[in-house]
């Protein structure tokens, strides 16, 4: 089973995926870590990454594209895997398809977790994380014991400039964007569902299960 997991920065996919990857025993497959993995073994598609970054460009779909088949072409993805921040685009999103379909598969699920605009925004501009071990804190729902200290490491915590509320709104634009055409692409072969993500974590994944198992 191939399943794409959708939504909004702060509703929660990356946790979802990394519990959904486990329940159904598929690899968990993060376009993020692919990219910081690339280039920190800095190989082939890590360095042409880079150069397009560097130039402050986007990375070509082509690019990213083989990179994930590099991936899914491992043995833990044998089964199927969940895919996670990627595809961001419906470029990429046909593209995957067309790669895919090259080796007789083919995406079966699209989970897209819908999350109201300003509760994504309370979640991310009240996120700070520690330098060393990054460890993701929330000045609201999951504080430090001691402010500005990492409870695991003691390490200190900081803002990333693009969880400040103004950068926030501006990011949920760009992904509303790019991201609507994605979500009627894969509406359009029946393959989406949409999940409430204003539930407790518990609850949006129970939801998650069921909405994969009433399309299955």
């Amino acid at each position: 089973m191939y399943i794409v997991m959708l939504g909004a920065p702060g509703a929660g996919k990356g946790t979802q995926a990394a519990t959904l990857s486990k329940e159904l025993n598929l690899a968990h497959i993060a376009s993020g870590d692919l990219f910081r993995k690339a280039l920190e073994e800095k190989t082939e598609l890590g360095l042409l990454a880079q150069k397009y970054m560097e130039e402050g460009k986007l990375v070509p779909d082509e690019v990213t594209i083989k990179m994930i088949l590099e991936r899914i072409s491992q043995p833990d993805c044998a089964s199927g895997c969940l895919f996670d921040g990627f595809p961001r685009t419906l470029e990429q999103a046909e593209a995957l398809d067309r790669a895919l379909a090259d080796q007789g598969k083919s995406i079966d699920k699209a989970v897209y977790i819908n999350v109201a605009d300003e509760e994504l925004v309370k979640r991310l501009s009240g996120r700070w994380i520690c330098r060393n071990c990054q460890t993701p804190y929330h000045m609201v729902n999951s504080p430090p014991k001691t402010p500005g200290k990492c409870d695991t490491c003691g390490g200190e915590l900081y803002q990333r400039p693009d969880d400040t509320e103004e950068t926030v709104r501006k990011r949920l634009k760009v992904f509303y964007s790019q991201t609507m055409p994605i979500l009627d692409y894969y509406k359009n072969q029946h393959k989406l569902a949409e999940v409430n993500g204003n539930l407790g974590i518990e609850e949006v994944g129970k939801e998650t299960i069921t909405a994969l198992k009433a399309r299955s």
